[in-house]
């Protein structure tokens, strides 16, 4: 248990002792499937420690509750109506609502500070893209540890493509939430809200060019690095199809793009930014099990589930190979590195198998 919530959550493991926001609601809706319950209270736990403001934690850990940054990855509102589908709670459904309403108030009121409408990194552990060369010399958190102050450094903030995207896939499952709940009328100004964001992603963080998404500094220059902030924006359907084609080709199926021995880098692998000799706890080049536990939010999707069989066959094949679970791979060589008892492997391992249908009585493997 984690400070202050008296029930079981699947923490992250491995160096981290907790919970965090971009990633824990959807491990918990994975291991959902084994136990329901997690699924939940990988939700509640953040909702229970909201502040009157609508600011969610970005971790809880055993002694100490985070306010440092806003941490956001995979929505928490499309984790949370997902795991309301598994579990048929209403009330949780109604709970996860409200609180996820609160928190797109709160993102709209101080990570807007630019006027333009999308949602701004302040600090490296915004994205929990640690040590990753799109935030090189600046700061890992926000000024006086409080997720609405952006340091006075570089060319902060940055209009973020990946943060804006969650902020879209947040608003089209509010979306969905209300009409469950039988507010038409919230339904249909959340789908507003979603397209408005969806529009100003394309207009102000697209390169037609280089066919990326990238930052937009304070001056209005993209920062042009080639990471894994791209394939965020895929895993929100931001892109129609004939786009996804173009920017599938050209970055994510190149071997000198994402598509290695083992997919999927964090950085492209030709980006002179890509960090070779692959640290610990690095996204400037490793391959990392969050990447690819997000994978199947997405390939499916865009109707790629054969590539993506490849993707889960390699993950899997390393993992075996590996002596525990752990945090990060050698794209090239499927090495793993740092964090033993990293539950996210474990559950890429779990997700995998399943849908590669090598345990029997697994879910469809087409995709959820």
């Amino acid at each position: 248990m984690v400070l202050g919530y008296d029930k079981p959550v699947l923490i992250e493991g491995g160096g981290y002792p907790g919970v965090w926001l971009e990633c824990a609601p959807l491990e918990g809706l994975v291991y959902g499937r084994f136990h329901p319950e997690i699924a939940l209270n990988n939700h509640e736990v953040f909702f229970h420690h909201q502040r009157e403001d609508g600011y969610l934690p970005c971790y809880v850990w055993f002694k100490e509750i985070g306010a440092s940054q806003i941490q956001m990855v995979v929505p928490i509102a499309r984790t949370a109506l997902q795991a309301f589908e598994l579990t048929q709670k209403e009330a949780f459904l109604a709970r996860a609502y409200t609180a996820c309403a609160r928190w797109d108030d709160w993102l709209v009121r101080h990570r807007n500070t630019r006027g333009t409408g999308l949602c701004e990194a302040f600090c490296e552990y915004d994205t929990g893209h640690d040590n990753s060369p799109r935030f090189r010399g600046l700061p890992k958190e926000c000024d006086q540890l409080d997720a609405a102050r952006c340091p006075k450094a570089g060319k902060l903030p940055y209009l973020a493509p990946d943060l804006s995207a969650t902020v879209y896939g947040g608003r089209t499952a509010l979306s969905e939430m209300a009409r469950r709940l039988g507010r038409c009328h919230e339904a249909d100004l959340w789908q507003e809200k979603a397209e408005t964001i969806r529009q100003l992603i394309l207009k102000y963080c697209y390169d037609p060019q280089t066919e990326c998404f990238y930052d937009v500094d304070a001056d209005g220059r993209f920062v042009t690095i080639v990471g894994d902030a791209l394939s965020r924006v895929l895993s929100e359907h931001v892109v129609d199809q004939p786009m996804f084609e173009r920017i599938y080709a050209r970055h994510i199926k190149s071997p000198d793009g994402f598509w290695t021995p083992y997919p999927m880098p964090s950085i492209a692998v030709s980006d002179p930014a890509f960090v070779r000799e692959l640290p610990k706890n690095s996204w400037g080049g490793a391959a990392q099990a969050l990447t690819a536990l997000r994978t199947p939010r997405w390939f499916y999707h865009y109707g790629k589930a054969d590539d993506h069989r490849v993707l889960m066959e390699r993950w899997v094949e390393a993992i075996l190979r590996a002596p525990q679970f752990m945090q990060q791979m050698n794209p090239w060589t499927g090495e793993f590195s740092t964090a033993q008892g990293y539950s996210p492997c474990m559950l890429v391992f779990l997700e995998f198998v399943d849908r590669l249908g090598l345990r029997q009585g697994g879910p469809d493997p087409t995709g959820r």
